[in-house]
């Protein structure tokens, strides 16, 4: 885990810094990715101590920010804070789980954009690339497009056993596409 201190208008300090290292350091039982933490401890009006916590893994940022009058107190709350996000975010995960079903092979491939724009009769395949997939919810194929980070998920629908596509719209909704029968 790669965790990045700052410190704002307070005094940079290695035993806060090893606290803030030594408390993330028990969340990484519950995302097996590099996680990347950026942690911003920060007082305002000489009495108020922040900590605000942004980590970043698997395609999941999730962040957590609390404030105290004692800067132990308002990490100790952050990080607990964050194991509650991460744990309830693996539980949802778990509950999600298709054990048995039949997976499909797709196959993506990109073409370059000059063979397609010219109207050559024979585009230009630049990469291709073919993966298993594996049949799911549409609950479970917007997370796991959320975790990829991607704008479209193309899936199985474990009860149709139709292929289907998850998609991000540009108003931050989601849509689904769903072929109809001929």
């Amino acid at each position: 885990m790669q965790i990045a201190v700052t410190f704002r208008h307070m005094e940079s300090s290695d035993a806060i810094r090893n606290y803030v290292e030594e408390k993330l350091d028990r969340v990484k039982k519950y995302i097996e990715e590099p996680i990347d933490a950026q942690v911003v401890l920060s007082v305002q009006k000489k009495i108020n101590h922040r900590a605000e916590v942004t980590m970043v893994a698997k395609g999941l940022t999730m962040k957590s920010t609390e404030s105290r009058e004692d800067m132990y107190a308002a990490i100790d709350l952050m990080v607990d804070k964050i194991e509650r996000q991460l744990k309830r975010y693996k539980d949802k995960l778990k509950r999600h789980k298709v054990d048995s079903g039949t997976q499909r092979r797709l196959e993506k491939t990109i073409f370059a954009a000059t063979s397609v724009d010219e109207g050559d009769g024979s585009p230009e395949i630049i990469r291709s690339h073919s993966f298993s997939v594996k049949p799911m919810s549409v609950e479970e194929a917007v997370m796991q497009m959320d975790l990829l980070d991607k704008d479209f998920l193309a899936f199985t629908d474990d009860n149709s056993e139709e292929m289907n596509v998850v998609y991000r719209r540009k108003d931050g909704n989601y849509g689904l596409i769903v072929p109809q029968g001929s």
